[in-house]
């Protein structure tokens, strides 16, 4: 397979040699036509000089005898050779015509001799006509040696077109080459952090700097990936080190066979109560680090939906998990675009987090309404104790827990995917305190417009 530098070698080439070649053809063919119309005007010129010679049936110019000069003879009005001082001409029916007054003067190519002549044959005043010829070896055998001679210059000119070819594809590809050599430096060195060096603003300054984007993103990217996986580790090590605990005690007590070691009930059921809440946490902490790991793969595809429905399903979820809360849900109709089961678990997410806060008989309130023609707003309001103003900047950060949540189960995921879900479709989260205690979590999301009817 050809290489880029052997194809730019080649169309560079194949341009200059094609322009040397067309321009020797034009050379060739305009000195050819220079050429005949120089002998048709000398052809004239001679035959007016000829005829306007006295005496001009006897004359004998002093320049009949030269090789290469011009042979003439007259034409009575018959057509018949009246006098032929340089020797006979072929009188064609072209020529008798001529001389008979029914046609004008007329030229054309003859052979003398077993030479090419051209020959102009021109009515007399008083009748007749004068041919005049001039002998083409001359002429034919410049051109001949002017073809060579462009031969000669489009040989060199297809060899010089290939030099500079080569030249101009090794000047014009060194950028690609540089880039080329520093794309691969970094794909031996996996260092993403370093940029290429980009200069210029040309064609190739711009692909150097859209590679230095790209791999920024590819290294933004890892590095999340890196702190999700460090992050994860860090939150799963603790409920399977607790887990872990938890059943090497029970194994434990069961191989004691003495009724004495064995866990009163009351001890035994706190304990399954504990293992029981850790697998639970396990797997909610699993399943929100899938729901982040999968970024924009998505199962689902966009629908149109009204968001006022999954509002109110996210509700009927929630509530019998939350029996001492009050959810008081006021929504109205919200028509959008997006992904059913996402929007719900996004919901179900920012509820749960309300209810975890709201103390016993508290109320979370729950509102769904258009903000302006384009958008519409939900809004989760509980009665906690709030989040401090140090805290707020970073709660839909992964794995972030204030140090007044630490003490409470969860992973400090749940509202990290409320703020992915809401990005994904075009909108935002953001959370304040509320007066007098409290805090209200809100999330902004483009409505989807009705065609004009």
């Amino acid at each position: 397979m050809k290489t880029l530098h052997t194809r730019l070698a080649v169309m560079v080439a194949a341009a200059v040699a094609a322009a040397v070649v067309v321009m020797a053809g034009a050379a060739l063919l305009t000195v050819a036509a220079l050429q005949a119309h120089q002998m048709e005007a000398t052809l004239s010129a001679d035959a007016r000089v000829i005829a306007a010679q006295p005496g001009q049936w006897q004359a004998t110019p002093t320049y009949a005898d030269k090789p290469f000069g011009p042979r003439w003879q007259f034409l009575d009005v018959s057509g018949s050779v009246a006098a032929s001082p340089t020797g006979l001409l072929p009188v064609t029916a072209e020529a008798r015509a001529v001389a008979a007054g029914t046609s004008p003067p007329r030229q054309q190519e003859v052979t003398i001799d077993g030479t090419a002549h051209q020959m102009l044959t021109v009515p007399l005043d008083d009748g007749g006509a004068v041919q005049v010829a001039i002998n083409q070896t001359r002429t034919r055998h410049t051109l001949t040696m002017l073809a060579g001679l462009l031969a000669v210059v489009c040989v060199a000119g297809i060899a010089g077109a290939a030099w500079l070819g080569r030249l101009v594809a090794r000047a014009g590809l060194t950028p690609v080459d540089r880039l080329t050599a520093s794309v691969e430096q970094v794909a031996v060195t996996m260092d993403l952090s370093r940029p290429i060096e980009v200069t210029g603003a040309d064609e190739i300054a711009r692909l150097g700097r859209s590679v230095n984007t790209m791999m920024a993103a590819i290294d933004t990217s890892r590095r999340a990936q890196r702190t999700l996986v460090e992050d994860a580790g860090h939150e799963l090590r603790t409920p399977l080190t607790s887990i872990r605990t938890n059943v090497e005690l029970l194994l434990q007590v069961e191989r004691r066979p003495s009724e004495a070691h064995r866990l009163p009930p009351q001890e035994r059921a706190a304990l399954l109560a504990d293992l029981d809440a850790q697998v639970r946490e396990l797997t909610t902490l699993t399943t929100e680090l899938v729901e982040l790991a999968r970024e924009d793969a998505t199962r689902e595809a966009p629908e149109p939906l009204d968001l006022a429905e999954v509002v109110t399903a996210a509700v009927s979820r929630v509530r019998p998990r939350a029996p001492s809360v009050t959810f008081d849900a006021g929504v109205a109709p919200a028509p959008v675009t997006g992904r059913p089961g996402e929007l719900e678990r996004m919901v179900v997410n920012v509820l749960d987090n309300a209810a975890k806060w709201s103390p016993a008989g508290g109320t979370v309130a729950v509102r769904l309404r258009p903000d302006g023609p384009h958008w519409c707003e939900l809004t989760v309001a509980d009665q906690g104790p709030g989040i401090a103003a140090e805290d707020l900047p970073h709660v839909f950060e992964r794995f972030y827990r204030a140090p007044a949540a630490r003490s409470q189960p969860g992973s400090g995921l749940g509202l990290a995917i409320v703020a992915q879900t809401a990005h994904h479709h075009g909108g935002t989260a953001t959370a304040a305190a509320r007066e007098p205690h409290g805090t209200v979590v809100t999330i902004r999301l483009p409505l989807t417009l009705s065609p004009d009817p």
